[in-house]
């Protein structure tokens, strides 16, 4: 499994409050595209987004669904990305002081991912979720410099 933490200088609620809005995830999630759609009722477990993966012309469409959701705490999430497989991603928020310690925990769950073995795999997931979290840190710390 993949691990990446990054501070954030804001509130556990500035972090939340981005990735509680769906429609900011391929704003910060390496690889999402663009958005379809966003479940009326996201970030709840079972709720989804559908997004777009890849590059134009070849766009996967498809969803991320929440597995479990802690408010201000932890995002859980299958993130599918086929015909590659699907992954568990777990963002975890711990306040310091006045700022966040934001942790990513990730590996693929099914598909041909899988077959990949984790000495390959886990140095791209690292790569890819040091980069998300410095897109999540970016979009939380501008959103909060706005609004302070």
């Amino acid at each position: 499994m993949s691990e990446n933490t990054t501070l954030i200088d804001a509130s556990t609620a500035d972090v939340w409050s981005v990735l509680s809005d769906g429609w900011l995830y391929p704003l910060w999630v390496v690889g999402a595209s663009r958005m379809r759609d966003v479940d009326a009722d996201w970030p709840a477990p079972g709720s989804r987004i559908h997004h777009s993966v890849g590059v134009w012309p070849g766009l996967v469409d498809d969803h991320t669904r929440v597995l479990a959701s802690d408010p201000d705490r932890s995002l859980t999430l299958c993130a599918r990305a086929w015909p590659m497989g699907e992954a568990e991603v777990r963002l975890t928020l711990t306040p310091s002081g006045e700022q966040t310690e934001v942790a990513i925990h990730e590996d693929v769950v099914s598909g041909p991912g899988v077959l990949v073995p984790g000495l390959v795999r886990q140095p791209a997931l690292m790569w890819r979720n040091s980069e998300t979290l410095r897109r999540l840190r970016l979009l939380v710390e501008g959103r909060a410099g706005r609004t302070a």
